[in-house]
């Protein structure tokens, strides 16, 4: 049985979540905020539809994908008033998993062939009104795009007599017999609508019901039961921690069984703490959560190993790690290039967020855009030069001078190392 996965949507107008296609009434203002409580509330994927009626508008609202794609932490599909390839690179470059094309627009078979041609079927999306939709351009469909979008409930025995495209379903209805009959359905991989959508949606309850009706839902599973660790005599279990992309060790804490099966359930590290006898979210108050990316026991289940995304910094000193203060020897020669092209990158944000005075960094954003790609210009020119040059230090010096204003471009763009590195992964 495949996982199912709860996907809810945002309609963007106006730079505010508005209800839907015909309804314009404001559900947020804070669209960045509505989707990062999606995403911490336990929702799988986000889904956005731009409503903008002008390229001002539209642009506006690409941006704001790119502003909430670097604040969640699970895939966002969009789609909305794309009318040329143009629309798709960017909304992808927007840091989209996948971009939706609707069939019921002129030309729309033709941007796709274009499209998946360009990107790649994986990359896009088919929006369909109904089954009638699917059967008129199933070949068309089948060749040139990785996923269905149903925007209201069709027959799943007749879809699945026609394609094998995993398909998602909108619906209006608030049922959750209905919901459940959905989820069960072969065919679907991911539902969502009114129901899904709203503001204060548990999904992690959600989840429980849907798993009391033997429907398989993405979310973290433990393939050991918490009772085969070796536990010390308080019941508990050491837990190392680990940031998942720069492999750096973050810090040491400590679980009992509830704050396992917690971990498991909200994808969120939950710990035991010693001194006040209670479970603790890690960054429930400093807002510097760990979403769980793996969990590994070692050789004598003694022993846990946690590899998260950290928000923020993992010490509560302000250090981005507990383990900070040198005893003995130094630090080792290898060093780890992910981790200290981030550590540059989140230096380059923080000068953004907040200036200082007399920064470089900020004098190029003061500057603007021209002025960066200027430096970029110029930095290349200097590698071409440098490279006509015997001296290989020569080149060293302007490949790092380079990549330095290659990185402050990215922040102002809104690109991150971890878009670089998937269009890379996907070539």
């Amino acid at each position: 049985m495949s996982y199912k996965r709860c996907i809810p949507c945002i309609f963007i107008a106006g730079q505010k979540a508005v209800r839907g296609f015909h309804n314009k009434e404001t559900v947020c203002e804070d669209v960045a905020g509505l989707a990062k409580a999606y995403n911490d509330n336990g929702a799988d994927e986000l889904l956005i539809f731009d409503l903008s009626s002008s390229d001002e508008e539209h642009e506006e609202a690409i941006d704001l994908m790119r502003r909430v794609n670097r604040i969640i932490r699970i895939p966002m599909l969009a789609g909305g008033n794309i009318r040329r390839l143009e629309d798709i690179k960017k909304i992808l470059y927007a840091g989209a998993k996948r971009v939706l094309i609707n069939f019921s627009k002129p030309d729309s078979e033709k941007l796709l062939k274009e499209a998946s041609k360009r990107f790649g079927a994986g990359k896009l999306a088919v929006s369909l009104n109904d089954f009638d939709a699917l059967f008129k351009h199933q070949h068309v469909i089948g060749d040139y795009a990785g996923e269905l979008v149903f925007m209201h409930r069709p027959d799943m025995n007749s879809v699945m007599n026609i394609t094998e495209l995993p398909c998602i379903i909108m619906t209006d209805t608030m049922e959750e017999d209905e919901l459940m009959k959905i989820l069960k359905c072969t065919g679907v991989r991911g539902l969502s609508g009114k129901y899904v959508s709203r503001p204060d949606m548990d999904f992690l309850s959600f989840k429980e019901r849907c798993a009391d009706e033997d429907i398989k839902m993405a979310s973290f599973e433990s393939m050991i039961e918490f009772s085969q660790f070796k536990t010390n005599d308080q019941g508990l279990i050491p837990v190392i921690v680990q940031h998942y992309k720069t492999q750096e060790v973050l810090m040491l804490a400590y679980m009992n069984e509830e704050a396992f099966y917690q971990t498991i359930k909200s994808g969120r590290m939950t710990y035991f703490s010693r001194s006040r006898q209670s479970l603790w979210v890690k960054g429930e108050t400093s807002g510097h959560f760990q979403y769980v990316k793996s969990l590994t026991i070692d050789c004598d289940y003694d022993t846990l190993l946690a590899k998260v995304d950290q928000i923020g910094a993992a010490c509560h000193t302000g250090n981005p790690t507990c383990f900070y203060q040198p005893i003995a020897g130094g630090d080792a020669d290898v060093k780890n290039p992910l981790q200290i092209f981030e550590t540059v990158y989140e230096t380059i944000v923080n000068r953004k967020k907040n200036p200082k005075e007399g920064s470089y960094t900020n004098y190029l954003f003061d500057k603007g855009i021209d002025k960066i790609l200027k430096k970029v210009g110029e930095e290349a020119t200097e590698i071409v030069i440098a490279a006509k040059n015997p001296n290989p230090e020569e080149i060293k010096y302007e490949m790092a001078d380079f990549l330095y204003h290659a990185m402050v471009l990215m922040v102002e763009k809104g690109i991150g190392w971890e878009d670089i590195i998937q269009e890379m992964a996907d070539r």
